[in-house]
């Protein structure tokens, strides 16, 4: 049984269809030769066979890692309250799943707003160079949209995985008009810009919108993006790509109606800024349609980071080199070594330069914690950031001890910088430790064994660990199955 909202999205898309040459001729002459028609028609022209293996493995691995740090996530309080607040101040339609709950279900804007919620709740998603959170702001749109559709039209796993694709691609090629997107933002969070242009290009591809529609989804989508960094490390982040996720999804549905918005929203217009205005530098480039050569994905030539403890990506740099003093001080042997001095070397970014955090979020951008974290149990876990492990007397005991410098050869980029951690010890000794690519980088990517080993670990706080194992046959085989629904039943 159909509900109202799908009844109602039905026709629409049908009727487009049905006339699509005569609402083409009539409503859409062809748009002009600018950047912002180049992305409407990659978005509307693109096929499934222009995914390569590489591009088809890489964005599994994606898949099945934002699945598990959303199943997780919906553990958290954050989640909780976007939860409830949805369920409470809006009237909704019960279509589209919502990670780790059995019997809920949400209308599909909301669905993504809170799976979304649920991917960044604990800083664990994926990460990529410029800067961004890119699957967090697609996958819940791609999901929650695939509910929505009539049981007759479901989406293919090759169709959801070539939407998903295309909203990671226009966030890579976005990113790629400005140099102050390739260093650690100062202004807007990242995956609240681009993320909300990438959920719209994926709903756009999978309601196959032709190309003036995706154009407009991208210009409306500009209208609902954006979010200041100051909200980093507080409960609000979170929602930053929960919204990133439903604004997107709801561009592409007001374009699916007939909304329109600029033609040239993507485009550097002397004395009205477009898509420009979220950066200080910008020049953009047409891209190039797919043709019987090909199209070669950003994906294919640069991996994605994946985080192996929940924190900014900073982080993972100083907590992999303090790890290697904690070997080093093992060797002293327990009560044999007191530590005086505590040295870090990292770039300069104020707002993951916190020495005392008071709450986790804050925990999870502080260099501070996660370096002494790491001194104290040689590793830094989801266990790192309760309330009892960040309270402990001993490492409240080695934040007093820190010192921070800012070398200027180590720039705030996730591509060139390095972390340092160098401790002195009571007596005179210097232990040093420095890590310039850690393990989950896009230079050195997790394994697949270490990736499932994620996912279980993370999927399994919520899932039966038969769920678990199947989720991760199903993704395995996701451009084989030819209804998406086989991986929908799996997520709550």
């Amino acid at each position: 049984m159909m509900s109202k909202l799908q009844k109602a999205f039905k026709p629409a898309w049908a009727s487009r269809r049905l006339h699509k040459s005569a609402v083409e001729v009539l409503q859409h002459p062809e748009p002009e030769d600018t950047i912002t028609s180049s992305y409407g028609k990659f978005i509307s022209n693109i096929k499934a066979e222009h995914l390569s293996p590489v591009v088809l493995q890489r964005s599994k691995r994606m898949v099945l890692d934002s699945i598990g740090v959303g199943l997780i996530g919906s553990t958290t309080d954050v989640f909780a309250l976007a939860l409830q607040h949805c369920q409470h101040m809006y009237a909704h339609d019960e279509i589209s799943s919502v990670y780790g709950r059995r019997d809920t279900k949400l209308s599909p804007t909301l669905a993504a707003f809170v799976n979304g919620v649920a991917t960044h709740s604990m800083d664990f998603d994926d990460t990529w160079h410029p800067a961004t959170h890119p699957s967090g702001a697609v996958l819940p749109a791609v999901l929650a949209i695939s509910d929505m559709m009539p049981a007759n039209c479901k989406p293919s796993g090759l169709d959801l995985l070539l939407a998903f694709n295309v909203g990671i691609e226009i966030q890579g090629r976005l990113m790629r008009f400005s140099n102050e997107a390739h260093n650690i933002p100062k202004r807007f969070h990242p995956p609240s810009v681009v993320g909300t242009m990438g959920s719209a290009a994926a709903c756009a591809r999978l309601l196959s919108l032709d190309q003036s529609q995706c154009c407009h989804a991208l210009a409306i989508a500009a209208s609902l993006s954006g979010a200041p960094m100051a909200n980093a490390a507080t409960q609000s982040k979170p929602l930053h790509i929960g919204n990133a996720s439903r604004l997107g999804l709801e561009a592409a549905l007001l374009a699916s109606r007939g909304l329109e918005a600029s033609t040239q929203i993507l485009d550097a217009v002397d004395g009205v800024s477009g898509f420009s205005a979220f950066y200080e530098d910008y020049k953009p480039c047409m891209l190039e349609s797919p043709n019987d050569y090909g199209h070669t994905f950003l994906l294919e030539t640069q991996d994605m980071g994946f985080k192996r403890f929940p924190a900014h990506l900073g982080m993972h740099w100083v907590a992999d080199a303090a790890t290697n003093i904690y070997k080093l001080l093992l060797e002293y042997g327990p009560g044999e070594v007191q530590i005086q001095d505590i040295l870090i070397r990292t770039p300069k970014s104020k707002y993951i330069n916190r020495p005392f955090p008071k709450s986790e979020h804050e925990a999870r951008h502080s260099f501070q914690f996660n370096t002494c974290s790491a001194l104290l149990d040689g590793e830094v876990t989801v266990q790192s950031f309760t309330p009892t492990a960040m309270t402990r007397p001993d490492l409240l005991a080695l934040l007093n001890l820190v010192r921070v410098e800012h070398p200027h050869d180590n720039p705030a980029n996730f591509n060139q910088m390095y972390g340092e951690v160098q401790v002195t010890l009571v007596g005179g000794n210097v232990l040093r430790g420095r890590c310039d690519t850690f393990y989950g980088h896009w230079r050195n990517p997790l394994t697949n064994e270490s990736l499932r080993k994620k996912f279980r670990s993370n999927a399994g706080v919520v899932l039966p660990r038969e769920k678990v194992e199947g989720l991760i046959d199903v993704v395995e085989e996701l451009e084989q199955l030819e209804d998406c629904r086989v991986l929908l039943s799996q997520l709550q």
